[in-house]
């Protein structure tokens, strides 16, 4: 329910991102049983089956489940600018969990944003994307998530600043950013687009990442999917609607389906908090959801222009230092996967020439994969990525800088200089 070589990247952060945005439910009020039943316990494996097959493409597991903890317990601490909040408790416990809410309850929180008390949940639950969710589909992920094994487990209560700790003001926040209402078919689209579009902007809530938000932590209706920083995680979530980012305009469908379902694809390879979606929800959904999803983001209306993202420059003289110790630095660490040519070895090392990913704007995925290293989802059609190695120890602020600076401006591609204060301030960032 809901969020690694970038510098392997050829790709690009596709789809949303659930791992990224955390279900945080008020964790207050938890009081038994659900309304309706199936009629049968055949009908009931059915229904649950088919709401954990609805939670892992809403990736409830990645907020509500901490590494190496109890399923679905909870405690996933999420800091903000607003202060640390913490995922609640969604295991069937009475005491600690939902074992006291009903379906409606249920529903309520999903389509309203509201807990069973009544209470205003916050926004860091994407109820926005939530509410577009059937009642039908809410009920099965109900099922499913009673079917789990309880947890007695108290949800940590959240810790944030006056006066972000008061409920009250978020009637403020949700005359403002929030609509409810179930998702309507487009009648003028096909069956398969639509249900792409049910699951992108609905449990899939991929704009919650590709959207940039403001300073009150609303999105920018303007910038739908036109990407943005993710503060929570310190990667950049890229344009889907310019080519010049993430754009899919002059994608092959099948490409962006592979890409979904196993992390590579002959355009690239996702890593950082997409690879987590893959690996803990894409890689699962069927491939006619893949491919309704694929075909949906095929056509989100293209733009000539990404947003412009704060970018730390370098005069042109610095620029052109770094751009030549740079090209050193990548014959001795870089070239032997990703080829002198940045042609790379694709799907196992993809390009870095004509890597819209690489000349974004941005430049904090690729700082972050140098730096950081990483790989790409291990799924069942990909068991064994190939993956990039942290130069974090080896090289320097200003040597990343450098062979960042090497890769944005070389072989065609038409990126700027990257500062070497702008890899100092990623350097701590954390890893996930």
């Amino acid at each position: 329910m809901k969020r690694k070589s970038l510098f392997a990247l050829s790709a690009v952060v596709v789809v949303a991102a659930a791992a990224l945005v955390p279900v945080l439910w008020s964790g207050g009020d938890n009081l038994h049983n659900g309304s309706a039943v199936a009629a049968t316990p055949a009908d009931q494996a059915v229904l649950v089956k088919k709401g954990e097959y609805l939670a892992r493409a809403g990736d409830c597991i990645a907020c509500h489940t901490v590494r190496g903890g109890k399923q679905f317990a909870g405690g996933l601490p999420m800091a903000t600018p607003f202060g640390t909040m913490f995922t609640p408790n969604i295991t069937p416990d009475d005491q600690y969990g939902i074992g006291k809410w009903t379906q409606d309850d249920f529903y309520r929180a999903m389509h309203t944003g509201r807990s069973k008390d009544g209470s205003l949940l916050y926004p860091g639950f994407p109820f926005t994307s939530y509410t577009k969710v059937t009642r039908a589909d809410s009920d099965a992920i109900y099922a499913y998530l009673r079917s789990v094994p309880p947890v007695a487990v108290p949800s940590r209560p959240h810790e944030l600043k006056f006066p972000f700790n008061q409920r009250n003001m978020l009637i403020g926040w949700r005359t403002l950013f929030f609509r409810e209402g179930e998702y309507k078919p487009d009648p003028t689209k096909s069956v398969e687009w639509n249900r792409g579009a049910y699951l992108i902007e609905g449990l899939g809530h991929c704009g919650m990442c590709h959207t940039s938000i403001n300073a009150m932590g609303g999105p920018v209706s303007s910038a739908a999917f036109a990407g943005g920083l993710i503060p929570l995680q310190n990667w950049y979530a890229p344009s889907l609607t310019s080519n010049k980012e993430a754009g899919l305009g002059d994608w092959e469908t099948k490409d962006i389906a592979d890409l979904l379902k196993t992390g590579v694809s002959n355009r690239g390879a996702v890593f950082g908090p997409m690879a987590e979606v893959v690996h803990n929800s894409l890689q699962y959904m069927s491939d006619a959801d893949i491919n309704a999803m694929a075909t949906y983001l095929k056509t989100i209306p293209q733009k000539s222009e990404a947003p412009e993202p704060l970018q730390l420059e370098t005069s042109e003289k610095f620029g052109g230092e770094l751009l030549k110790q740079g090209q050193k630095i990548y014959a001795d660490n870089c070239a032997k996967c990703h080829a002198e040519n940045g042609l790379g070895q694709p799907p196992a090392f993809p390009p870095l020439a004509n890597n819209q990913s690489i000349q974004m704007p941005s430049a904090v995925n690729p700082i972050r994969m140098v730096l950081n290293g990483g790989y790409p989802p291990s799924t069942d059609a990909n068991p064994h990525p190939y993956g990039m190695p942290p130069f974090a120890q080896s090289l320097s602020n200003q040597e990343v800088a450098a062979v960042v600076t090497y890769i944005r401006m070389s072989w065609g591609n038409h990126g700027t200089a990257v500062s070497p204060q702008q890899v100092s301030d990623l350097r701590s960032a954390p890893l996930d």
